[in-house]
């Protein structure tokens, strides 16, 4: 179980233009890594969509957003095109940057458990540390909660 002080984990994954991306190439800013369960579903949308409207305040706080879900490169396009989301989203298909998080855990919904990611959100410092962890994450008011603690 990650915490925050710990060294985030590399992750190495494609990008929804397909694009190798290593988490380290993103050394000496900040990084907010957000997981989301699967592009273009309500609450994700809406979480992916308050980021896109604050990403501008997040730049001038020499922050950047990435987004990971399991979904497929041509998925995550599909849904950056769709809703004009101007940061990378990243296809975890093997799903080992959630295993590598913590995040890919047994959801139980109406009685029926299943695996999936766990919203959950973590500031990475631009010394590769985690800063904040942001778990089971209400998609609603998120990113401006993010911003605000910055």
């Amino acid at each position: 179980m990650l915490k925050e002080g710990d060294q985030a984990p590399e992750i190495h994954a494609q990008t929804d233009t397909g694009e190798e991306f290593r988490l380290s190439g993103l050394k000496g800013k900040r990084v907010v890594l957000y997981f989301y369960p699967k592009a273009d579903t309500p609450g994700c949308t809406t979480e992916a969509c308050e980021f896109r409207d604050d990403i501008g305040s997040f730049a001038g706080k020499n922050t950047v957003v990435v987004g990971v879900s399991p979904d497929t490169p041509a998925a995550q396009a599909k849904f950056k095109r769709k809703y004009d989301l101007p940061f990378t989203l990243l296809a975890d298909k093997d799903r080992s940057a959630a295993q590598a998080y913590g995040v890919w855990k047994e959801k139980n919904m109406y009685g029926r458990k299943s695996m999936g990611i766990e919203r959950t959100t973590f500031v990475i410092g631009a010394d590769g540390k985690i800063e904040k962890i942001y778990g089971k994450v209400k998609a609603a008011g998120h990113a401006g909660e993010v911003l605000a603690n910055l």
